[in-house]
């Protein structure tokens, strides 16, 4: 009988600092949000766009991402929230049973992305004043990244993880604090670093299409191959993962994240016939001071 190898993964909630405790999933998205912000700004000097631009365009995107995910998480997952404890909702509160501070939990990507198609449209057309494609193109970059910290934030809290591995599985980890929601202690499939790792190796490929070929002066060529590999990871990881919420999405066999990336990897295709003819040059590709 082939007997199990696993590696128990019970850490601390975060860094406890006196009278507060800094929560490694907050830590993360910090990360993100400043890792991305430090890219940005050398992408933005790389094209050579006055980085007055980049403050408004950092706000709208922690704005869409925040309230994306919130929602989403809740229509796709939650929808009972809405009737429940709404405040929570909208707030980083519970209210019902007992006030409890809770922080924002709960985040779907597939609510952040809708909602930073349309932050990003009204930056583009009202702020930088750009084609939204050049804006997709780039942001996608750090966006990558940025996943990959957000999974390694739902790693440390013993998240979004996936089913029982089988007996002699490589990859196999035990959750001790997630036993109380999937019953028995069992190791598992750590789906969030699979997501991780993938998302990872996708903001460098998107870094080197950037920075060492012409593709970033073909408008949503990018942001094609972005969407196009970003949602295939998500797609085959679900397979994986133990479901999330209840599932009211469904078809064929496939869960609710499986359902919802499709419709994102045709808009990536598209987005790469799109950008056949939306190419401009060198000059055109700066932003006037």
């Amino acid at each position: 009988m082939v007997s199990f190898l696993y590696t128990t993964w019970d850490p601390s909630t975060g860094i406890n600092l006196g009278p507060i405790t800094l929560h490694y999933y907050s830590l993360m998205f910090v990360l993100a949000f400043g890792l991305g912000y430090a890219i940005m700004a050398k992408i933005f000097k790389i094209d050579n766009v006055n980085q007055k631009y980049l403050e408004p365009l950092f706000t709208w995107t922690l704005v869409g991402t925040i309230l994306g995910a919130r929602l989403g998480h809740v229509i796709f997952y939650q929808p009972e929230l809405f009737k429940q404890d709404f405040w929570s909702v909208f707030l980083p509160i519970q209210t019902k049973p007992e006030f409890k501070f809770t922080g924002f939990s709960g985040l779907a990507s597939h609510g952040a992305t809708i909602a930073l198609i349309f932050t990003t449209l009204y930056y583009s057309f009202k702020i930088i004043k750009k084609n939204p494609f050049w804006v997709y193109d780039r942001i996608g970059i750090v966006v990558a990244l940025g996943g990959a910290f957000v999974r390694i934030g739902n790693f440390f809290n013993s998240e979004i993880i996936g089913k029982p591995a089988p007996e002699g599985s490589a990859f196999a980890i035990l959750f001790p604090q997630q036993s109380s929601e999937y019953g028995a202690i069992v190791p598992r499939y750590p789906t969030q670093l699979f997501e991780a790792i993938g998302y990872f190796l996708l903001f460098i490929l998107l870094w080197i299409l950037y920075r060492y070929t012409n593709k970033k002066y073909q408008q949503g060529w990018l942001f094609g191959v972005f969407f196009i590999i970003l949602w295939a990871i998500r797609f085959f990881v679900e397979f994986l993962k133990e479901p999330q919420g209840d599932e009211f999405i469904q078809f064929a066999g496939l869960n609710t994240g499986q359902v919802l990336s499709i419709p994102f990897m045709i808009a990536g295709f598209v987005s790469m016939w799109y950008s056949k003819n939306n190419k401009i040059t060198e000059e055109e590709n700066g932003q006037p001071e």
